[in-house]
């Protein structure tokens, strides 16, 4: 697995295991995106609890219809412990969903440290979020966008990637 660094950390990460490759922050990579107004950010992943983690995939291997459906595979006991991470007790049906920071149609693993609970409520929510996974993975299975540049995108700032790839929500 890799991990993905966010804005607010090191531009180098330790990888999780032997094998993977860390993929590096580079001012290009993030400076192209635009910038959404902090006071009209919902509840955000806590880059300390959730840096984003990736599998060690290819395009071949994430653009295989049902791809993402064989891998996903939290549990109820993983998600209970992202909800206690972030300090949630308590939780209506629906309120929030836990959801993958790098979806796994990009190549994101099951890991806690992918997932964050990400409400539904907001003009930023997970149900916005799924139009950008769903938009990037068909830019890379298309060869028009590299997978690392879009696991950058989506774990640095999702919501700037959105603009960027699908204008305002």
């Amino acid at each position: 697995a890799v991990l993905i660094p966010t804005s607010t950390q090191a531009a180098l990460i330790p990888t999780t295991t032997s094998a993977a490759v860390t993929i590096p922050t580079s001012p290009s990579t993030t400076s192209s995106l635009p910038t959404v107004d902090p006071a009209h950010l919902p509840h955000l992943p806590n880059p300390s609890l959730t840096p984003g983690d990736v599998l060690d995939v290819t395009p071949a291997d994430i653009c295989v219809p049902g791809y993402s459906s064989k891998m996903r595979n939290v549990t109820e006991a993983v998600k209970n412990q992202v909800y206690q991470e972030y300090g949630i007790t308590t939780h209506q049906p629906y309120e929030y969903e836990v959801d993958h920071l790098i979806s796994l149609e990009l190549g994101g693993s099951n890991s806690v440290k992918n997932l964050w609970p990400e409400p539904y409520a907001g003009d930023w929510n997970a149900r916005v979020k799924d139009k950008l996974e769903n938009k990037l993975h068909d830019l890379v299975c298309a060869g028009s966008l590299d997978l690392h540049t879009a696991q950058q995108a989506i774990a640095t700032d999702w919501m700037a990637a959105y603009l960027k790839y699908l204008g305002q929500p």
